[in-house]
């Protein structure tokens, strides 16, 4: 059965917008339920992660619509239409999870929006978990895809560590921080390949473009074919997006682990109370199942649920996932419930 989806270059439902934000320009798409003078329930934001870009949320936005909400999904800093600013001379802190969650907060009050629901996956569920504890006065209820909640540490654990410790599947994020990435993807044809071989596309002879342990196999770059999860169409979008400003300021998100842990340090405490969803992707390789087990520790009104989906549920699951998502929100966001 196919899932209705929005079309990234034009689509009625929606428009493309350009605010100023703290000092940087961001672009969003935002969409408005059934007509200018529909009913609006409540407005939604929802934040892609890597190496994403809004339209990641191509198959959820028209369902959210149809439930009558508003919907916001920003290009996230160093994407898309979105500035990526060089760092340095920039700082760094520009593309942590605090700027992030205050650049949500901002751009809420510029749409009017006193209260919001948010949504994320990948980097962007990291990050809407963050802004509810940051600016607990705007959201009213959180959902992640795949990425479970991580409480407050006190104590810093580097990625390195990580890596030779609990989650050797990290080992990417090392190469992403390192210069070889952005500086070997450039041209638009690299970029190609490398958006292909993310999304799951393969090498004749089964060759893979990504090893979660180790990161971009350059040598398989051009051996991976077409992504089944992105149609041509959708595929030359990214592209587009991609080669825009290169891919420094998204790979700028894993060089932000210091940054965030010492920002996190004047949070209080690391318990969430309103209602949260966790739509928990069951064959993820990264963001395993089991990293989520005791997020109930720390959130008091936690509802979880699984789709069989990789990393890329939103796209590959669209369905399940939506049947989730509406089922929270109608349960919870509308009918006053705290948790399914």
């Amino acid at each position: 059965m196919d899932v209705d989806k929005i079309d990234p270059y034009d689509d009625s439902r929606v428009t493309h917008e350009k605010a100023n934000v703290n000092g940087q320009t961001y672009h969003y798409i935002l969409g408005l339920p059934g007509n200018n003078n529909a009913t609006i329930k409540g407005t939604i934001f929802l934040i892609h992660g890597w190496p994403d870009l809004s339209i990641g949320w191509r198959y959820q936005i028209p369902i959210l619509l149809e439930m009558g909400f508003r919907v916001v999904a920003p290009d996230m800093m160093g994407y898309g239409g979105t500035d990526a600013p060089q760092v340095p001379p920039a700082p760094l802190s520009l593309y942590g999870m605090k700027r992030a969650a205050d650049d949500i907060a901002e751009l809420a009050r510029q749409l009017n929006a006193p209260k919001i629901v948010l949504g994320g996956h990948d980097w962007g569920g990291a990050v809407v978990w963050r802004a509810a504890m940051w600016h607990p006065e705007l959201i009213t209820h959180v959902f992640s895809v795949c990425t479970p909640f991580a409480p407050v540490h006190k104590q810093y654990i580097s990625t390195e560590d990580m890596v030779k410790g609990p989650l050797p599947q990290f080992g990417y994020q090392l190469h992403l921080a390192s210069p070889e990435v952005e500086g070997k993807i450039t041209t638009k044809e690299e970029i190609r390949q490398f958006l292909n071989g993310m999304y799951g596309g393969k090498g004749a002879s089964g060759e893979l473009m990504f090893d979660p342990t180790k990161g971009i196999i350059f040598e398989n770059l051009l051996k991976v074919g077409k992504s089944k999860l992105l149609t041509e169409r959708e595929l030359e979008y990214y592209v587009d997006q991609y080669h825009r400003n290169g891919l420094h300021g998204t790979v700028n998100w894993y060089r932000t682990r210091e940054i965030n842990w010492e920002e996190d340090q004047q949070l209080k405490s690391s318990n969430i109370d309103i209602p949260t969803l966790y739509v928990q992707a069951e064959y993820d390789h990264v963001l395993l199942p089991s990293m989520g087990r005791g997020m109930g520790k720390y959130l008091s009104n936690l509802t979880v649920r699984s789709v069989p989906a990789t990393h890329w549920a939103l796209t590959q699951k669209p369905q399940a996932v939506n049947i989730i998502i509406k089922e929270w929100i109608e349960c919870v966001v509308l009918g006053g419930k705290s948790k399914l």
